[in-house]
């Protein structure tokens, strides 16, 4: 059987993994007939919001790990403990956790830094030939390690001044629909806007489903 690592940042979609995308990822793999191994970094989130109310939660802070543990049913892996060589792929789920607890891109843009245990996890598994798979946000974390050197293709949608940013880090954005993908055959790298064009939970399905399918063919 396949195994796919999926990096969560937390959760829920303010301040950590996006659910109804990493429950999308992780039905298609499923369905695919894939075993997803979750894991997370350790540490603390960027903050906590309210999703009631969209603000921050004044004086709360919760771990990244611990906050992904939730939608993993309490079995996850920190992310230093995973061997990239145990798996075939890895997958990024999008929400505003990878752009706060995965990198911080939410507040530094196209001059982020990635957090050095997925920077880290990231680079082994792309030099092992993993391919990489990445959703709604997530691809500026890839965009940002790879960038420089590899010039990826990627998509985070049709969003002018986000696409702007991840040119600006190195790669080459290419404009999708919510449930499309977008494909780097050379540097074996896909990735599809989930709700950064969405407007409904289907179409994160549908392209979940395509993009799952596009990275584990990747895998052989």
């Amino acid at each position: 059987m396949q195994k796919v690592a999926v990096i969560l940042s937390g959760c829920g979609v303010f301040d950590g993994a996006e659910i109804h995308e990493s429950c999308a990822a992780l039905l298609a793999l499923h369905r695919a007939g894939a075993e997803a191994v979750i894991c997370a970094p350790t540490g603390p989130q960027m903050h906590v919001m309210n999703h009631a109310t969209g603000e921050p939660a004044e004086g709360e802070s919760r771990d990244i790990l611990a906050e992904a543990a939730r939608i993993a049913r309490g079995e996850i892996t920190p992310l230093p403990d995973l061997d990239p060589n145990s798996v075939c792929a890895v997958l990024l789920t999008g929400g505003f956790g990878a752009a706060k607890n995965l990198c911080n891109f939410a507040t530094e843009a196209a001059q982020c830094t990635v957090h050095p245990e997925v920077e880290s996890f990231l680079m082994r598994a792309q030099g092992a030939g993993k391919p990489l798979g990445a959703m709604c946000i997530a691809p500026v974390v890839l965009a940002r390690v790879f960038g420089p050197d590899l010039n990826p293709r990627l998509t985070i949608g049709n969003d002018p001044a986000t696409a702007q940013l991840v040119n600006e880090m190195g790669a080459e954005h290419v404009g999708c629909a919510a449930d499309d993908i977008v494909v780097d055959v050379a540097n074996r790298i896909v990735s599809t806007p989930a709700y950064m064009t969405a407007g409904n939970i289907g179409e994160v399905f549908d392209g979940a489903d395509k993009f799952v399918v596009k990275l584990l063919e990747m895998c052989s």
